[in-house]
């Protein structure tokens, strides 16, 4: 019987630690913030749903799927301390590395008609999966290293150090040039600028990077970009001449016209003609707010620009409240992607 009594005792005290880090994770955990994630997601997949019905592929199944595995990574990832996961720094800058070249030599090569030439995808499970957004994850955590060693070594200002903190960037987006993905180098390039601010380099630096940028721009545009990519810079201006509406601005004055079709309302969830006929290259990923635009009308596609500043600004907001530097620049990081 004592025996007996010791095992249930056993088991409910077994029970009661499940039960107490379940409750001590909703305590916590930043309960607005999932419920922007989780609304955000939702009105993804019902923009996503709305789509569908133009195109072959079902993009809200694989959207559903892959927003749930994210949920469920990000309750996991919750019960580990960050401090064990940036121990393997080296580990993750390796497999950042390895994956970008390898993706660079066997991946699946986007051509189009006006000059584009990128091999930034690699076909997973019947999809393609741009790696550059899982080396975003993996750049946050070793910069984010990187800055908060410095900091405690009092070296976040030092000249050399501030160099191989410029050095530590310039590797994935140099990368992704490389792959002919420059839009993905843009975003490593200002996650390198907000995360290095946040981080508390002088301002002095950042100066005299605009005055490096400023002086390459005219050595950028005559021999680095490539034509379609100045097309890109200099249709926008132009998109009232009708060879540009049917070529290289055809994208732009599409969705421009999409957007402004909804007016104030909308045309209403699943009724957008436009969306129907898929005019829209692409809508179902870069131009996914033509849709919010169109079916939902002014007043959607405000909504959806206030989640995302809702959401911007809690980011900022638990990153000013971590419990550590590292924290607070890991949280930058994530948070500025969006941004």
């Amino acid at each position: 019987m004592a025996s007996s009594n010791f095992l249930k005792a056993g088991d409910l005290t077994k029970d009661s630690r499940i039960f107490l880090a379940v409750s001590s994770f909703f305590r916590r955990t930043d309960k607005l913030l999932w419920l922007l994630m989780l609304t955000i997601s939702t009105f993804s997949l019902i923009l996503l749903k709305s789509v569908s019905r133009a195109m072959n592929t079902d993009y809200f199944k694989t959207q559903l799927v892959v927003t749930v595995a994210g949920l469920l990574a990000a309750l996991v990832l919750s019960f580990i301390d960050y401090e064990s996961i940036a121990s393997f720094w080296y580990l993750i800058a390796g497999f950042s590395v390895f994956i970008m070249l390898y993706t660079m030599l066997f991946g699946i090569s986007v051509q189009g008609s006006e000059g584009v030439n990128a091999r930034a995808w690699i076909s997973l499970a019947g999809r393609t999966f741009q790696m550059s957004e899982l080396v975003k994850i993996c750049f946050m955590l070793t910069y984010a290293k990187h800055i908060s060693v410095l900091r405690v070594q009092n070296k976040i200002n030092h000249p050399l150090h501030v160099v191989l903190l410029a050095l530590h960037a310039a590797v994935p987006v140099l990368l992704c040039h490389v792959q002919g993905d420059d839009g993905a180098a843009i975003v490593f390039f200002f996650m390198f600028l907000c995360m290095s601010l946040g981080g508390g380099a002088q301002l002095r630096y950042f100066i005299l990077l605009g005055a490096l940028v400023a002086v390459s721009v005219p050595v950028l545009w005559k021999f680095v970009l490539s034509e379609y990519q100045i097309k890109r810079f200099t249709s926008v201006y132009n998109l009232d001449d009708p060879s540009i509406q049917l070529n290289e601005g055809y994208q732009q004055v599409q969705g421009r016209i999409s957007i402004g079709s909804g007016q104030l309302t909308g045309k209403g969830l699943f009724n957008g003609p436009r969306v129907e006929t898929n005019l829209v290259t692409f809508q179902h990923s870069d131009f996914i707010f033509s849709v919010a635009g169109e079916e939902l009308g002014f007043i959607g596609a405000l909504i959806v620009i206030i989640l995302f500043a809702l959401f911007i600004w809690r980011g900022v907001y638990i990153a000013l409240h971590a419990r550590d530097r590292f924290g607070t620049m890991l949280a930058l990081g994530i948070t500025f992607q969006f941004g």
